[in-house]
């Protein structure tokens, strides 16, 4: 039987799950980066997913290289689609885009109340509050480490959110 404590830490446990298109590029490189930001917290775990990826798909190799190059890889990573039970398992869900926020609406309208952008809370400059999280697809090293320095900005907001909100 679990200890009291153990059963305690475990429902304090935040499960945050970053979503995009298709689990290879956006959501994994949140993930990793997210990871390393709250390295050393027991007290987090992390996920992605994608409203239209197909399953065990790589991770495209410049958000592979980005996320080596901070320490921050993913290894055995394999794309996953968004599921009603990655969904129950979340306590906080961030999807990459508008559109991707509007899909899990129209999926999962029970747990809309977990749905947020990335960058719902951040103020980009040029770009503002709760903008989207630029596709880097087909767009060169550059996008993808134009995503990054996005990310960059809005985890450090999505941690302070979520150690605000949760427990």
């Amino acid at each position: 039987m679990p200890s009291v404590l153990r059963v305690a830490a475990m429902a304090e446990k935040k499960s945050v799950l970053f979503v995009c298109t298709g689990n290879t590029c956006r959501s994994p490189m949140a993930e990793g980066l997210f990871r390393a930001a709250v390295a050393g917290r027991d007290d987090f775990e992390v996920a992605s997913a994608g409203v239209s990826a197909g399953p065990g798909g790589r991770i495209s190799p410049d958000t592979d290289a980005i996320l080596r190059a901070r320490g921050a890889g993913i290894d055995g990573f394999a794309s996953q689609a968004v599921s009603e039970e990655l969904i129950k398992k979340a306590s906080h869900v961030f999807a990459m885009t508008g559109q991707h926020l509007a899909v899990l609406h129209r999926m999962f309208p029970e747990h809309e109340d977990k749905f947020y952008l990335t960058c719902e809370f951040v103020d980009l400059p040029g770009r503002g509050v709760g903008c989207d999280v630029p596709d880097p697809i087909g767009s060169g090293p550059a996008a993808y480490r134009e995503v990054a320095e996005t990310l960059d900005q809005a985890i450090p907001t999505l941690i302070a959110f979520i150690d605000q909100t949760s427990g």
